[in-house]
């Protein structure tokens, strides 16, 4: 493979070339997020473009790496800083997706200090546990999700070894290991159970911009009791709705959880909100079931949208600089589970739902709610259910996943 570039190379202009392939690496790698986005899930062109781009980033020369790393950046997360709008600081959304274009292009271009192939695979399988600052959405095993490659680790590791090889080797079976590729097929997927409960999953569409407003609570109070009701009125056991769906701190709202907990006789309710306790604020989920009501607090905050993952200085400086002195939210220290009519499920709010901390332990169920008019409009609810399949194939876990925007569904 690697004659085949230098030969193209010599028809080329030095930095065409190592444009083009490195446009060519990018897309490869993001073109199941924008094939799920249209609708389009093409199992045989998925695995196809997932091995072309790893065989590119082995092979290619070191500047279009870092020109792929690059573009990969801007294809996955350009979008990160439209929640700064919301926040009265907009203008740093460009900004935003310039630096994250640079954090991957960096990440990537380990791969440019050397020309090894096989050193190139070692370092891709690294980096596939490298999370830069504290941000995993990039998972290099999850364009294999909607392919017939598997996506575990070894899985990846099969991949890698089975491009490497043909570097090596001389003579008629130069190739032969590329059909090691099919030991990394995916002929024993984890068992995905259905829960033994109706469950109704409320898709609502609240822009972001007047979610948060006072007199948008009335008209968004009387739909949720318009669902709760319509839900009842069709023998439903659960009722699941987005993330903060209740837009207030509803521990100091005694008359809106003494009608919840009153409906709660009949049906379960789970619903996101807000907490503030002992001045500390908290991203919430409700669960009231029996007139009673319990409540999850998130345990891993979106960086740089919930928490500042910098040393403390930075963080007040930032918080002081750019959100008007509001400090981070805090978290629980440990996940939660709710016991819905005698069936386990484990709470995720948004973002800790694309994290291996939730689906540790016991988890057969879990119960996902977002708010993803954050990001609209753009990929961010597809590539956040494409990150849900991941670990819900990885771990045998089935989501049921309630959001605002884009994003509701059973995820398997």
């Amino acid at each position: 493979m690697i004659n085949k570039f230098k030969n193209i190379k010599k028809s080329l202009n030095p930095l065409l070339f190592d444009l083009i392939f490195g446009v060519l690496a990018a897309l490869f790698f993001s073109a199941f997020i924008y094939f799920e986005h249209i609708g389009i899930t093409l199992k045989l062109l998925n695995t196809l473009f997932a091995i072309l781009s790893l065989a590119f980033f082995l092979y290619m020369p070191k500047r279009a790496i870092l020109i792929a790393g690059l573009f990969i950046g801007i294809l996955w997360f350009y979008w990160i800083g439209y929640s700064f709008e919301y926040n009265g600081v907009g203008y740093l959304t460009p900004f935003i997706a310039i630096i994250f274009a640079l954090i991957y292009m960096l990440f990537f271009g380990v791969l440019a200090l050397t020309d090894k192939v096989y050193i190139r695979a070692i370092l891709i399988f690294a980096l596939s546990f490298f999370e830069p600052m504290d941000w995993n959405w990039l998972q290099i095993e999850l364009i294999f999700v909607d392919s017939y490659i598997g996506v575990l680790k070894y899985q990846l590791a099969v991949v890698l070894l089975a491009l490497s090889l043909p570097k090596y080797l001389r003579g008629a079976y130069k190739y032969a290991p590329l059909f090691l590729i099919i030991l990394a097929f995916n002929f024993a997927p984890q068992t995905q159970k259905d829960a033994p409960l109706k469950i109704k999953l409320v898709s609502t569409d609240i822009t972001q911009d007047i979610k948060w407003k006072e007199e948008t609570l009335t008209p968004t109070l009387n739909m949720a009791f318009k669902e709760i009701q319509s839900a009842l009125e069709s023998n439903y056991d659960l009722i699941v709705f987005p993330e903060s769906v209740f837009p207030l701190y509803m521990n100091k709202a005694p008359s809106l959880l003494e009608k919840l907990s009153e409906l709660s006789k009949d049906i379960t309710i789970v619903a996101g909100s807000l907490m503030i306790e002992n001045n500390t604020n908290y991203n919430v989920t409700y669960m009231f079931e029996n007139g009673n009501y319990q409540v999850a607090k998130k345990l891993v905050l979106v960086p740089f949208g919930e928490y500042i993952p910098l040393p403390k200085f930075a963080q007040k400086i930032i918080n002081d600089t750019f959100f008007a002195g509001a400090s981070d939210f805090k978290t629980a220290t440990k996940p939660t589970d709710f016991i819905i009519k005698g069936v386990k499920f484990r709470n995720a709010i948004c973002y800790e739902a694309t994290c291996k901390e939730l689906y540790e332990g016991d988890v057969d169920f879990l119960i996902a709610t977002s708010n993803n008019a954050w990001f609209a409009p753009s990929i961010e609810p597809t590539l956040q259910k494409l990150l849900m399949r991941y670990y819900a194939r990885k771990n045998g876990v089935t989501i049921y996943h309630s959001a605002n925007y884009l994003g509701t569904g059973i995820i398997k």
